[in-house]
């Protein structure tokens, strides 16, 4: 192990000297009372005790190439040098509230002067001044233009016809996350519009008499322009739950089928992971930290309801939204869900499964996204990662709280028939993304 010397500043004297707590220590922070370093080999922070080293706790490092660490006052700040990125750590969990990117391609060290961080690029040979705070509620990087084109294919298998035929493609509308840069293209020609009691605007088809062995296909072509987006939310600066709108509580706090929220199961739940915890962020937090510690990513095929889910401890994107909407509501956190098509890796891809996850109001800020399903990583920056970020691979067409009667608790599409006796019908639908031009 290293050693750790305590020097007189004005001519060097060495007045004391201690064992590092572990074997690669990367910079020193002090927050009056203890220590922190943080090691790069067992990718840990680490609090220790500057009388004789002994360690306090430990909690792993944000990522898996720690280079430096500071004492804000509040929080802890670690630099990464392999992702290139600085954070803001929760001494207390270690949970990583705000993800930034380093001023240089090789952050090495970290220091806070009672106002402003410095960050040192070994590759540069630089020194960086950095504000804590700048006002930005957030960030887009990464601008991406795509044409996504949504495919709904209604087949008719007989032996008799289908005598009505209903589809409803949710309208996406624009974002913190995206812009539509031309006006949707609807093909053919859409019946009408309609408006769910969410606010949910849809186009509606409407067609009779589809005849054993037609099909029946609808599409809605759109251009839209994409960010990657951070937010940078400071805990201590969400307010109390008294602090949300009226409007907001009244509607976005209430129950229903899926969420169940007098179920014992989720009453339990809430009980064990909130406690007395009054903080809209950390009540957000902690129940997205509990899903990540206690469910698993599987799809079983259907939507169970949330009580449902939480015993079984796995679940679809869709069931983690389910759980993790009912868990904040009976905390008292209004939550609701989006759903989006996505691009799935490569510019000109197909998309046939989709994704869902939900936003939680936090006084101050507005709605946050927080994918519980995306979180579900080992590292604590993963995690954040899913908390209060978007990629831009993600086109958002529904935004509801469930139940709706157009959308039913579906996203991106909803259908309704009729048919005469014995009559098999077929849906299918998909997107399909290709780069798009923004003039």
């Amino acid at each position: 192990k290293g050693v750790i010397y305590k020097l007189d500043p004005t001519d060097g004297t060495i007045l004391h000297t201690i064992q590092a707590p572990s074997d690669c220590p990367r910079g020193l922070a002090f927050d009056g009372k203890s220590l922190w370093s943080i090691d790069n080999c067992s990718d840990e922070i680490v609090q220790f005790d500057p009388s004789d080293g002994t360690t306090i706790r430990s909690f792993p490092s944000p990522a898996h190439d720690p280079q430096g660490i500071a004492w804000d006052g509040k929080y802890l700040w670690v630099c990464d040098r392999a992702m290139n990125e600085l954070y803001m750590v929760d001494p207390q969990s270690g949970c990583v509230i705000i993800i930034t990117d380093s001023p240089g391609p090789f952050p090495l060290g970290l220091g806070f002067d009672g106002k402003n961080l410095w960050n040192g690029d070994y590759q540069l040979k630089k020194i960086y001044k950095l504000k804590v705070r700048d006002g930005e509620l957030f960030r887009r990087t990464n601008e991406m233009v795509s044409k996504v084109t949504y495919t709904h294919l209604a087949t008719n298998f007989g032996p008799g016809k289908v005598k009505t035929l209903d589809i409803h493609f949710a309208v996406g509308s624009p974002r913190d996350n995206q812009e539509i840069v031309k006006e949707t293209k609807y093909l053919p020609a859409v019946t009408d519009f309609k408006t769910d009691k969410w606010g949910q605007k849809t186009a509606h088809w409407h067609v009779e008499n589809i005849a054993a062995g037609q099909k029946n296909e609808v599409q809605a072509t759109t251009v839209i322009k994409t960010w990657d987006v951070r937010y940078f939310i400071y805990p201590e600066q969400c307010g109390s739950l008294d602090d949300i709108p009226g409007e907001i509580r009244g509607v976005l706090l209430a129950d229903n089928d899926k969420y169940n929220l007098n179920n014992p199961v989720i009453q339990s739940a809430v009980k064990k992971i909130v406690g007395n915890e009054k903080n809209p962020y950390w009540i957000a937090r902690k129940i997205y930290n509990y899903l990540i510690d206690n469910m698993y990513y599987e799809m079983v095929g259907g939507w169970n309801t949330a009580p449902t889910v939480l015993e079984r401890g796995n679940g679809s994107c869709s069931e983690y939204t389910f759980v993790y909407i009912a868990l904040c509501r009976a905390a008292g956190l209004p939550a609701r869900y989006v759903g989006s098509v996505a691009q799935r890796g490569e510019k000109s891809a197909m998309d046939d499964v989709f994704h869902r996850w939900a936003e939680v109001y936090l006084p101050g800020f507005g709605w946050i996204p927080v994918d519980p399903s995306g979180g579900d990583e080992a590292l604590p920056r993963g995690q954040a990662d899913s908390f209060g970020a978007l990629s831009n691979r993600f086109f958002i067409t529904t935004q509801s709280s469930g139940g709706s009667e157009t959308l039913q608790w579906n996203y991106n599409s909803n259908t309704f028939w009729t048919t005469e006796p014995q009559t098999y019908i077929v849906t299918e639908y998909f997107a399909d993304w290709e780069p798009g031009e923004s003039n």
